[in-house]
Order: structure tokens, then C-alpha cells, then sequence
């Protein structure tokens, strides 16, 4: 008796699912496994998220990002196509955060885009935009041409391109002068400049990811042990830690409030049935779990557009893009509100102790620290104190540096003033899904508290004082 093929591509996969949102609802995939080269902790956690507030943090952000190379003629006009973003003033040696919506106008993904001194274009991002990104290129008919370099999920062992470290905290800018030998050329927030470490060129990004003064740090592969060896030691009397990968995850939480992993709107588009034909039924689209408390048989109601994102800001109508009708009818619309929630914590312990009270299946869901999340695409539910749902809580994790766990999440705008009280629901619906992260549970309520993004105030300042408002 002959086996029915596996499907090949994300389309023939969802032909054969009854329903794109419970098949994605039950797979394993979590965020900490996109770290294969990285061990969790090199002190410890709560010691590493310190560093970026006290002293300086030395993050290695080589594995865990695709790099997608544009180069050739219409390089740009493939960009202009696919992101909201303006291209008029672009040129070498400048960086912008890339946003790239559906024909509908809802959020795609986002990442980082280096113009670099040699003329070529960097997309450095997770799977998201950059396939999106790569499709276009391939199918639109450019003269372009494409180089990836796949994140390290797809082979651990393989050397990359380029590495990418990343020094971020207080005393950063200090130890970036002892490394270069002395000042460092003046570069502009989200600027590209050049230094010397280790006899090596290297380039660096100015900005902030943690919310406090930095850069970040590339150059070729082959220099990069080299580079990093320099940056330890010259490090030790600044206090420089390493940070492992469960510190790294949190880091965009306080210092940013970046969501980093948004459903990529992609699912229903009938413009996007070419797209989705082209993606393999590996893809991260077809193989990432969606977790959490919110559960919604549509997966249109996973979706966000950019102002629910707080990218807004970034939309420019100069040009013709994948979605601008879409997004010039929504400009003028109800737009929820991206806020940090701060969760409490006598809830939280309230919820913890059920693991010593209660037997299997009666207690509330598992709360890790410091990742409390453990989907790729995790959406809680986050209800007025009278029941009603009036926002979706994504990305979390316990904060030292706060002595909270804290929440990404987006909001009806009248819920969105900091002091606001609203509850988190927290575990699945029925018990849990069938993901292996999950166990047998019992829903909980946590009251939580709106504040503003970034949550540090230290870091609203800088990143305030750098964007030059």
C-alpha cells in the first residue's frame, strides 16, 4: 500500500490541514532551540542581564539571524517593493529597520537592513522577511542578484559569512574606545562606521538594542575568533559578561520592546498563493508552534498591522509597495497600542506554588525563568478586569534588573495608559495543547500593570536622545 507524499510546500501542507491554526497550535518548535551555538548561561542569567544596565554585555548575534545578500542594479527596487519604509535618502554606510507587509496590510516581518560601504544590501532577520524578501528577488523579474546565509538551525556547523557581536551597556562606549585604540569616529544613531580591533578592520552599527549606549560589531568570519578573544580581554576590568542565550532572549523586552516573532501574515492572501507555493513545508511558516492562552480558529486574528507594532512611524506613501492601499485605508482606523505589561508578582508565586500544592494536571502552566514563553508565537490573552478581551500578550520574560517578568504586548488604546490594571491569561485552553513544552494544566489569571515601551526609563532617554526627539 503506497504512502501519501509528504507535502512539499507551506500550500500543499495547508490543502491537506483542516486548519492552519490547530496544526501550527501542536508543533514543537521554541525560540530557545533557534540558539544552537550559544549555551544557555556562561555565569549566569541574572548576573548577564545586569551587565547590560551596570557595566557592559558582549552578546554573540552570529547563529541565530539569516543573512540575505541583495546586490546588482535593482537591489533597491526589490526593497522598495516589499517595505513600507522610504528609500530616497538610503545610501552606504546606513542601516533602517525593514518592515514589509501583506497586499492586506498586515505585518509580514521585520528585520535589520545594512546598506554596506561595498554597495551591497544586508538583511539580517529571522526567517520571515527575509523569505519574503528572497521570493520577490527571485520571482519579480530584477536584476539582482541573491546570496543567503542561512541562521544556524539549518546546520549548526557550517561556518558563516560574517560575525556579528554586540557590546551594549554603560561602560560600552569606553571599552569601544580601548579596543579601537582611541575615539572612535563620530557615527550617527543606526550609522555604519569603521575601527580596528586586533589588527582587524571591523564595522560597526551604532545603536542600542538594550536600550543603553552601543554597537555592534561585523565583520568577515575568519576574523571573528579573533575579534572576540580581543573583546573578552579587554573587557575584564569594565566587568564585561557574555551573554548566553536565556538572557539574550530577554534583552529586547526592556531595553527596546521589540516583538520579535509576530505571525507572519501570510496564511489567507489570495495574492500570496504564489508565495506560499514557493515556501518549503520546512519553512519556519510551516513548522513553528503557536502557544498561549488566546485561541482563535481564524488566523487572521494572529495577525498585527504596523501601527498595533508601533512601526507606524516608519510607513512612507513615496513609493509603491506590497500593501499601501491596504495600509492608506487603515491609516485613519482604530489602532491598538504595543505597552509592556508588568506582571504580579504575588500572582506569579500564587501561580508557581501550585507546583507544590496541587498534583499533575491541577496545576497552573509551568512558568520557566527566565523564559516563561515557550512558543516560537506566543499570544495570551489579556482581558479587561471585567472579563472582556481587549488585547494579545506576546513575547515574555523574568527581568532582574526590574525584579519583574515582563510582557510585550498590544492593546485597545483606552487600556493603554501606564497604571492601567488588566489580567493575563496564563495556560492554554482545554488543558494544554499537544506541544511537548506543554503539560497538563489549569488556567490562571495574573493581574498585570501597563507601562510604557521601552520599560526602562534610562532606555526610553537614550533611544529618544539618539533618534534626535
Amino acid at each position: 500500500m503506497s504512502q501519501t507524499p509528504q507535502p512539499r510546500t507551506l500550500q500543499e501542507l495547508m490543502d491537506r490541514t483542516p486548519n492552519i491554526v490547530d496544526h501550527l497550535y501542536n508543533q514543537s518548535m521554541t525560540l530557545l532551540g533557534t540558539f544552537p551555538d550559544v549555551p544557555p548561561e556562561f555565569t549566569n542569567w541574572r548576573d548577564e542581564q545586569h551587565a547590560w544596565r551596570e557595566s557592559v554585555a558582549l552578546f554573540d548575534q552570529t547563529y541565530h539571524m539569516t543573512n540575505l545578500y541583495l546586490s546588482g542594479p535593482d537591489a533597491v527596487k526589490v526593497l522598495e517593493r516589499v517595505g513600507v519604509n522610504s528609500f530616497r535618502t538610503f545610501q552606504p554606510g546606513q542601516a533602517k529597520q525593514l518592515v514589509a507587509v501583506s497586499p492586506e496590510g498586515y505585518v509580514v516581518g521585520d528585520g535589520i537592513l545594512f546598506y554596506l560601504p561595498d554597495g551591497r544590501l544586508k538583511l539580517v532577520s529571522r526567517p520571515g522577511i527575509n523569505n519574503y524578501v528572497r521570493f520577490h528577488a527571485e520571482t519579480g523579474g530584477y536584476e539582482v542578484k541573491v546570496d543567503i546565509d542561512q541562521w544556524s538551525v539549518q546546520d549548526p556547523q557550517r561556518p558563516r559569512t560574517v560575525y556579528r557581536y554586540e557590546l551594549q551597556g554603560p561602560l560600552a562606549p569606553q571599552l569601544l574606545e580601548v579596543l579601537n585604540g582611541g575615539p572612535l569616529p563620530e557615527v550617527r544613531y543606526f550609522r555604519i562606521g569603521e575601527m580596528t580591533v586586533a589588527g582587524r578592520k571591523v564595522w560597526f552599527l551604532r545603536h542600542g538594542m538594550s536600550g543603553v549606549p552601543g554597537a555592534e560589531l561585523f565583520g568577515p568570519w575568519e576574523d571573528g575568533q579573533a575579534v572576540k578573544e580581543a573583546i573578552v580581554e579587554a573587557g575584564r576590568p569594565f566587568g564585561l559578561r557574555r551573554v548566553g542565550a536565556k538572557a539574550y532572549i530577554t534583552s529586547g523586552i526592556e531595553g527596546v520592546g521589540w516583538i520579535p516573532s509576530p505571525v507572519p501574515a501570510i496564511y489567507t492572501s489570495p495574492a500570496l498563493r504564489a508565495y506560499r507555493e514557493w515556501l518549503p513545508a520546512s519553512s519556519e511558516e510551516a513548522t513553528g508552534s503557536l502557544g498561549g492562552s488566546f485561541y482563535a480558529p481564524n488566523i487572521e486574528s494572529y495577525y498585527f498591522t504596523p501601527w498595533d507594532l508601533g512601526y507606524g512611524h516608519l510607513i512612507r506613501l513615496d513609493h509603491d509597495f506590497v500593501g499601501r492601499e491596504a495600509l492608506e485605508r487603515m491609516a485613519n482606523e482604530r489602532h491598538r497600542t504595543k505597552v509592556t505589561l508588568v506582571w504580579n508578582g504575588d500572582d506569579v508565586a500564587r501561580a508557581i506554588a501550585t507546583m507544590f500544592r496541587e498534583p499533575p494536571g491541577q496545576r497552573a502552566k509551568f512558568i520557566d525563568w527566565p523564559l516563561p514563553r515557550y512558543a516560537l508565537w506566543q499570544y495570551d490573552a489579556v482581558v479587561s478586569p471585567g472579563g472582556d478581551l481587549v488585547g494579545l500578550s506576546t513575547t515574555c520574560g523574568y527581568i532582574s534588573n526590574a525584579s519583574a517578568i515582563l510582557s510585550l504586548a498590544v492593546v485597545d488604546p483606552e487600556f493603554s495608559q501606564p497604571g492601567t490594571e488588566v489580567v493575563l491569561r496564563w495556560g492554554e485552553p482545554q488543558g494544554g495543547s499537544q506541544k511537548p513544552a506543554v503539560e497538563r494544566h489549569q488556567p490562571f489569571e495574573i493581574r498585570a500593570t501597563v507601562a510604557p515601551v521601552p520599560y526602562a526609563e534610562s532606555a526610553r532617554q537614550y533611544l529618544a536622545a539618539a533618534r534626535g526627539h
